[in-house]
């Protein structure tokens, strides 16, 4: 049995979340994330991970103040992730860089009348979904507003022929995801309804991320599920009324998370990222521009079963977890890239602990930095291990928002690229399946929406028989066939790695076998017909005769011809 830290590490990656209330253990989690074995073991050890949640709140949870409804007749207070993404938004200007857009199929009969009032009740029910953001006296807050509603937009596109009705669809759904929401106006939530035929439709729906996450996403999609069947029959809505909203827990946030409490768990962070370097060094195809302009596209990838099957083994017998193991992975892809030995990667984490924030809506996820050293040309085992213990000791402080850290390590902020890191790593274990409704199935569908949040964000989503990947690059630093190229050297790193985890990371291949035969053998195959008896001198003089004006070297703007560089040489 592995030991506490790494087993609330193996629940944490899979966003099952534990909580404690009183001496009562809570378990919150994904559908299909907690088998019956997770579930069995977390019962055997409740008393140990009670005591455990206790002692590194550093108070008993009976002492840790509940998040309680308060009055909204007050000012209210952004939380700490809102504060971040508000002034990004006043610094930048508008942009669709923090948009949560989705694009569902939907099959079957649809209640048109009744889908619409379970979208208007989804956003009465959650106050966030009705919350402006202005500035009073210099300061963010958030506005209720209690008289808002979504409407939903009908475009009918059954009349078109399938040729330009695919061409619309694929319009509709990059415009609607590069549509920018003003902060200042509720909701910033959209919806629209495209129809397709009597009995297809596809559901373009987004959120800005001030309001939602990805758990979100899954709270919507139940509310979704619940109230359409309710509604459908002409039954009054199934869900209790929330007890809190999202401000209650902003202005809980504010005042729990300050003092000692929160300089205890700050001076980990100061400790871990002093001396960080400010930008990870990565060749990239062009130069970084002044401002960002979140310009991007995704690349899939699998990594077979074969592979998929020996990084988990190779886990299992380093007593880690498949995300440490591909967050090593990938730092040493990163490492080989930029020559850099000090690598930091961010990475989101769910951050729900307490049973209360569990059924809202919100911003509520968390960004934690990891950070790699490779000074000592160490093996992958070594590095395995480091990360192993970064990670941790990462999840043991992860309540700190990532907004307090950027502002404690006073880092000078920059238009060119985001603080502490430019590259991000997902591993999404619990794949997000279709929801079933009557006579009506939902499933997401796949699309590349043109927005990149960092230079390079690796996702993994672990299936069945497979991993499979997405990369998303900024396309003012990358073309596409770099990515590609990327993403072929860290499949053949990641199949070096379990071949011989012993290897030194400096040593691990990179290239595959195409690769290499034309950089050993193709490009090396310069041999030519010359004249043995004359010097080289003599035969570049012989050239300058021939083409004296033809170009003979050219260095960035420079360029001189075989008669400028004949005399230059004579004179040198």
């Amino acid at each position: 049995m592995m030991n506490l830290i790494e087993f609330l590490s193996k629940l944490n990656e899979v966003n099952i979340q534990l909580s404690v209330d009183g001496e009562k253990l809570r378990c919150k989690s994904p559908e299909g994330a907690l088998t019956s074995a997770l579930s069995q073991e977390i019962a055997e050890r409740k008393v140990e991970i009670i005591t455990f949640l206790q002692q590194i709140t550093g108070v008993s949870s009976t002492t840790i103040p509940p998040i309680q409804a308060t009055s909204k007749d007050q000012e209210l207070p952004l939380s700490f992730a809102q504060e971040r993404l508000w002034f990004i938004n006043q610094l930048e200007g508008s942009s669709a860089t923090y948009n949560m857009p989705a694009a569902i199929s939907l099959t079957g009969n649809l209640n048109l009348n009744a889908f619409q009032k379970t979208l208007r009740e989804i956003v009465r029910r959650h106050e966030v979904l009705r919350t402006s953001f202005s500035t009073i006296n210099g300061k963010p807050k958030q506005i209720i507003n209690s008289g808002i509603t979504l409407n939903t937009k009908v475009i009918n596109l059954q009349h078109l022929e399938t040729t330009e009705r695919d061409k619309i669809l694929r319009q509709q759904i990059i415009e609607e995801a590069s549509t920018p929401f003003d902060l200042e106006v509720a909701p910033l939530i959209r919806c629209s309804l495209l129809q397709i035929s009597a009995i297809e439709y596809v559901l373009l729906l987004t959120m800005h991320h001030i309001v939602s996450d990805g758990w979100s996403m899954g709270i919507f999609s139940q509310e979704l599920s619940s109230l359409y069947q309710a509604f459908c029959t002409e039954h009054p809505s199934p869900l209790p009324e929330l007890p809190i909203q999202y401000a209650d827990f902003a202005i809980w946030q504010r005042e729990w998370l300050s003092g000692e409490r929160l300089e205890i768990q700050l001076d980990y962070w100061k400790q871990q990222l002093s001396g960080a370097p400010k930008i990870l060094q990565f060749p990239t195809d062009r130069k970084r521009p002044s401002i960002q302009t979140y310009k991007g596209k995704r690349y899939r990838f699998s990594l077979n079963q074969e592979l998929t099957q020996k990084l988990q083994k190779l886990s299992r017998e380093s007593e880690t977890t498949l995300f440490m193991t591909l967050l090593a992975g990938f730092a040493t892809l990163l490492y080989r890239y930029s020559g850099q030995s000090d690598i930091l990667i961010g990475s989101p984490i769910a951050n729900r602990h307490h049973k209360e924030v569990e059924p809202l809506i919100g911003f509520f996820i968390n960004t934690l930095v990891y950070r790699s050293n490779f000074k000592d040309n160490l093996s992958f085992v070594k590095l395995l291990n480091q990360v192993r213990e970064t990670t941790l000791k990462a999840y043991e402080h992860q309540d700190v928002p990532f907004e307090l850290v950027v502002e404690a390590l006073k880092l000078q902020r920059s238009l060119s690229h985001s603080p502490l890191f430019q590259v991000m790593f997902v591993l999404q274990n619990t794949p997000i399946g279709s929801v079933e409704m009557p006579d009506l199935t939902l499933s997401q569908l796949e699309q590349d929406f043109p927005i990149a949040k960092f230079d390079l964000t690796l996702s993994i989503s672990e299936t069945f028989h497979s991993l499979e990947g997405e990369w998303e690059y900024n396309t003012d630093l990358f073309d596409s066939s770099t990515i590609e190229r990327m993403v072929t050297h860290f499949e053949n790193l990641l199949s070096a790695i379990v071949a011989n985890p012993q290897m030194a990371v400096n040593e691990l291949p990179l290239l595959s076998d195409i690769e290499r035969h034309k950089l050993l053998i193709e490009w090396n195959q310069t041999e030519t017909e010359y004249p043995k008896e004359q010097c080289i001198h003599q035969l570049f003089e012989s050239q300058v005769e021939l083409n004296p004006d033809a170009v003979a070297v050219v260095f960035e703007e420079q360029q001189l011809t075989y008669q400028q560089l004949n005399t230059k040489a004579n004179q040198l």
